[in-house]
């Protein structure tokens, strides 16, 4: 499990985390959702350790990850844009954080051919569109099996096929136990694929449960209408 408690993260003028105190279960998927600028990234990035909080903290299991970089070999991370070196064929790249990872490195295989990468294995990633390079990614953060799995937006610039293939992929990852914390702009596929849904705006949390509740207690049809309905409400409470 993953326990967070008392988030907090400023840049600059810019609350971007105001107290966040969460737990991510195993064998769920949890979706983060909410406007741009929500903190949805910057929380992720606080769990992986690529933002560091101001305050507060961050427990796998029990045991404090702040600046424990050794914590990050238990997670997987797909980020909302991949970078990746342009000269590298992907070939190349698997094997050369293969080779960082050292004697526990997996292949990737099942991924590549779920997504059809075989084509793709030889040429340069500079070549690449944007969806290759998001499967890319995808593969990168799962290829080493790891406990729990945190992705940014991924199904970005994936084709409806791809899209799917991950879809039942991470049922399946979910089936076998890992915990699995996805922030995404589609509602639609929240709604579809999670078992849980924090909908954050302004840096802190202001839904927290499963999607059909949302719509309960907002009175809409769907999830992407209740989301609307909050966001409605705080802009008027705002003004």
């Amino acid at each position: 499990m993953v326990e967070i408690a008392g988030l907090k993260k400023r840049f600059g003028s810019i609350r971007a985390l105001d107290g966040i105190s969460l737990a991510i279960k195993p064998g769920e998927i949890t979706a983060v959702v909410g406007p741009n600028a929500a903190g949805k990234s910057t929380l992720l990035r606080c769990i992986v350790g690529l933002v560091y909080p101001d305050a507060g903290e961050i427990r796998i299991d029990g045991l404090s990850i702040n600046g424990d970089w050794r914590c990050r070999r238990r997670l997987g991370y797909v980020a909302q844009t991949a970078h990746f070196p342009e000269s590298l064929s992907v070939r190349e790249l698997f094997a050369f954080i293969r080779d960082i990872r050292g004697a526990d490195s997996g292949d990737g295989k099942e991924l590549i051919g779920l997504f059809g990468l075989e084509g793709a294995l030889d040429r340069p990633v500079r070549q690449l569109s944007g969806g290759t390079r998001q499967k890319i990614s995808i593969v990168l953060a799962t290829m080493f099996d790891p406990e729990i799995l945190i992705m940014d937006e991924p199904t970005a610039g994936l084709d409806p096929l791809s899209s799917q293939r991950q879809k039942k992929w991470l049922e399946r990852e979910r089936a076998r136990g890992k915990t699995i914390l996805v922030a995404s702009h589609i509602i639609a596929e929240v709604e579809e694929l999670s078992d849980r849904v924090i909908f954050l705006l302004d840096g802190k949390v202001y839904f927290d449960g499963a999607p059909g509740e949302a719509a309960r207690l907002t009175g809409e049809r769907t999830l992407e209408r209740a989301i609307a309905a909050m966001m409605e409400q705080r802009s008027s409470c705002g003004r």
